[in-house]
């Protein structure tokens, strides 16, 4: 099964709206759900030969919960019970999705019921993400560390913080290929004396502070307040977007500080992750990443990522990719379901 040449084009290149598809009993929605964006798409074709079409971004709080998003998209095909794969953040206990950056609770039965569908399967979003990364065009990875080689090597480390932190592990092969995680809310470390002082701060706020506090969009103006009180300045930042402006501006000296700050303290995550998981390659996706992408050649990310005493000789064999495609878990739901299909 190869979803790349098929979707790829049409994946980088999304229609501005959603345009109806031809009555075809096996077209699928394929989603990729995060805390702020929706971002739906159908898959159709078969296990062999899935074509995706008909590209919708939603802003998840503008809508009263995932079933409204997928009745409303899966109206844009001819009238028909639609299955639906989701890649979405959180953890699944039972019927009920555990994820703190979503704007409404998700039950996969209700969601069900109350969107029409014939199916709904919910997968981990960064499963999804990983599952995309063989179908990835080399065009679409910018070297950050190592070398310039695109081939491929396993386990792969897939990573990005977006709303949230999202993590997971990718093998070659085999009946599961990807671990999935929930690494962004386990505790977040610290490793100078700075990022010491601020996870105190945070301490003050939450008595668990996980990674997510830092190492995500919201945890980019976490880190911002809290250099701002120990700077002694005024933030001028309300929000992450004002606040990645500006830095990208260069006209507010702590905006500046705070992405440099967090490229360094992301590559020192990112080099703990990979030593943890014996990962031979690493993929740096999200959202997130994107809006950093200008700041991360000249940050600490590859020296604090490099940074683990005598394994750091071990790291400077590890590939560090970006990955420059915007529609990853889209991709990745397909994969699932052309792979799920194909085994059936």
């Amino acid at each position: 099964m190869n979803v790349a040449a098929s979707s790829q084009a049409s994946i980088q290149s999304p229609s501005p709206s959603p345009r109806p598809l031809p009555e075809s009993p096996d077209a699928q929605i394929v989603a990729d759900v995060g805390g702020t964006f929706a971002r739906l798409a159908w898959s159709h074709g078969g296990a062999h030969a899935p074509r995706i079409d008909g590209f919708r971004r939603y802003r998840c709080a503008q809508y009263p919960s995932l079933a409204a998003i997928l009745a409303d998209f899966a109206a844009t095909a001819p009238p028909r019970p639609a299955a639906a794969v989701v890649a979405i953040a959180g953890l699944l206990q039972g019927d009920t999705l555990v994820n703190a950056n979503l704007p409404w609770p998700v039950s996969v039965d209700a969601t069900r019921q109350q969107a029409g569908l014939r199916s709904l399967q919910l997968i981990n979003d960064f499963e999804a993400v990983a599952l995309a990364i063989p179908h990835v065009r080399s065009d679409a990875l910018v070297a950050l560390h190592g070398s310039a080689d695109p081939a491929m090597a396993w386990p792969a480390l897939v990573l990005g913080p977006g709303t949230g932190l999202g993590a997971a592990l990718r093998f070659a092969d085999g009946a599961r290929p990807v671990l999935a995680s929930e690494v962004g809310h386990s505790a977040l470390s610290a490793g100078t004396a700075l990022e010491l002082d601020v996870l105190r701060l945070l301490l003050q706020r939450w008595d668990h502070v996980d990674n997510e506090r830092v190492l995500s969009g919201t945890g980019l103006l976490n880190l911002y307040q809290c250099l701002c009180q120990l700077r002694g300045a005024s933030a001028h930042c309300d929000d992450t977007e004002a606040l990645l402006a500006a830095a990208h501006r260069g006209d507010d000296p702590l905006a500046c500080e705070t992405v440099d700050v967090f490229c360094g303290w992301l590559g020192s995550f990112v080099g703990d992750l990979a030593i943890t998981f014996g990962a031979r390659a690493v993929y740096l996706a999200g959202g997130v990443s994107a809006h950093i992408a200008p700041f991360l050649p000249d940050s600490p990310f590859v020296a604090r990522f490099l940074n683990k005493g005598v394994l750091g000789s071990v790291l400077q064999q590890v590939p560090v990719w970006r990955v420059e495609h915007g529609e990853l878990g889209v991709l990745g739901a397909a994969a699932w379901n052309a792979s799920n299909a194909s085994a059936a």
